[in-house]
């Protein structure tokens, strides 16, 4: 008897906590517009595309020129660097030919201003390299496509086991009203001497089953909400209540294969391509390079200065004949990582047909286990009519009637989860032939 006190008070402390609880409706479509704006998975992607970007930004070197510029003061007496700092601010006299004042020189202060440009020309290894981040940021933006997917996906899901939730509660709350009312049925019965005090207990613990049952179908309605929120990024975990009910949907899920354009394939084909690209580039890095160079220049004696002034342009065709064998080694692991790229694609389409072949038996079979719980539940039903009324004429037994009170609660819930199965395969296959 206290075990039941105690489960009364906690059903009704938890009651009283949901109903002070703020309660925001909210449509499937308001929570994916919110999870589209908000989502912290899909913020994270988004900084990782933008990062990818920025990393092909970063290969523009390639075409555009290296500008720089620079101020330098020097104060000198070496013999070297004194004679040809008077040359370079033009101020030579004959005077300064003296053999004596060219190996003892006064001391000579230099300032020089700098502009340097450096236009690479031909770089094969870097064009390859320009090609590989391209692969990559491309790849990046199909991830965070196949990420709000996902995330659509997961909506769907989390938004029918609210509507599934709500539905176990409505299911238990009656379940819940017919308990206490075949108790007060008992009760009397009792009083009346028609039923044995074992019969009244089974009665009250079965009010105390369904307290139970229903205690923790309210917990799973909080934490189906939770969930909502957590996707919404919504801190304020209000208790939202879907605007309709769990129902048979029917989604667009004709007979499809898993696509090469369902974009975290061809997110994983774009990185294959780009290890592809670094490979070639790394065997590009035996070959030389070919870039033009110049720079103008100001000398003067003081600073900020620039009375004397000179320029140099060329080209140069550098070429790394040998690295101790360093590139020889990097060619290798890029052509590693090529082959584990592809491998890896394989893999993952394999992988792909076999969850949408996993997908398509479970659609079967939630659709076969829909047609049987609907029977069970309409048997079940004029089960527990018929009990009804023949307990109450005192012509059915209480522990049968318990038995077809529990058994239709019970159909009632597996009719509502087998709903959820339904619709969830459903929406799965649909994710998983999207494209």
């Amino acid at each position: 008897m206290k075990n039941i006190y105690l489960s009364v008070f906690s059903f009704l402390l938890l009651s009283i906590s949901i109903q002070a609880q703020e309660q925001v409706s909210i449509t499937k479509t308001e929570v994916l517009t919110k999870v589209s704006e908000n989502n912290m998975s899909i913020k994270i992607s988004e900084e990782e595309f933008k990062q990818a970007k920025a990393d092909y930004s970063q290969t523009n070197a390639i075409f555009l020129p290296n500008i720089s510029a620079s101020h330098t003061g020097i104060a000198t007496t070496n013999p070297l660097m004194a004679f040809g700092s008077k040359l370079n601010q033009e101020i030579l006299t004959q005077n300064d030919f003296n053999p004596a004042l060219l190996n003892n020189p006064s001391q000579i202060e230099n300032y020089t201003t700098k502009f340097e440009i450096l236009q690479p020309l031909i770089n094969l290894d870097g064009i390859y390299q320009r090609k590989a981040a391209k692969s990559k940021m491309e790849a990046m933006s199909l991830k965070t496509e196949r990420t709000q997917d996902y995330l659509a996906f997961e909506v769907e899901k989390a938004y029918m086991q609210l509507q599934l939730a709500y539905k176990a509660v409505a299911v238990l709350e009656k379940a819940h009203e017919a308990a206490n009312a075949n108790k007060e049925l008992a009760d009397n019965s009792f009083k009346q001497g028609y039923l044995q005090r074992a019969d009244v207990l089974n009665v009250e613990v079965r009010v105390t089953e369904v307290q139970n049952q229903l205690q923790a179908a309210k917990s799973n309605v909080q934490n189906a909400s939770n969930y909502l929120s957590f996707l919404m990024n919504d801190e304020s975990y209000v208790l939202y209540t879907p605007t309709d009910s769990l129902t048979v949907a029917t989604f667009n899920v004709a007979d499809k294969s898993i696509s090469e354009n369902r974009s975290d394939i061809k997110a994983m084909q774009l990185a294959t391509n780009a290890y592809e690209a670094m490979n070639k580039a790394d065997r590009m890095a035996f070959l030389p390079r070919l870039n033009a160079f110049g720079s103008y220049e100001l000398h003067d004696d003081q600073i900020f200065q620039g009375d004397a002034n000179g320029y140099l342009f060329g080209a140069q065709l550098s070429w790394d004949i040998f690295q101790g064998s360093k590139r020889f080694g990097k060619a290798k692991k890029s052509k590693s990582e090529l082959e584990q790229s592809k491998l890896e694609y394989t893999q993952y389409v394999s992988q792909s047909n076999l969850e949408l072949n996993k997908a398509k038996r479970a659609f079967l079979d939630a659709d076969n286990k829909l047609k049987l719980t609907t029977l069970a539940l309409e048997q079940s039903e004029e089960s527990l009519r018929i009990r009804t009324n023949r307990f109450k004429e005192g012509l059915e037994k209480t522990s049968d009637l318990l038995m077809a009170e529990t058994q239709y609660a019970q159909k009632q819930l597996e009719y509502y989860q087998t709903i959820f199965e339904y619709n969830y395969a459903q929406a799965y296959l649909q994710f998983l032939t999207k494209e």
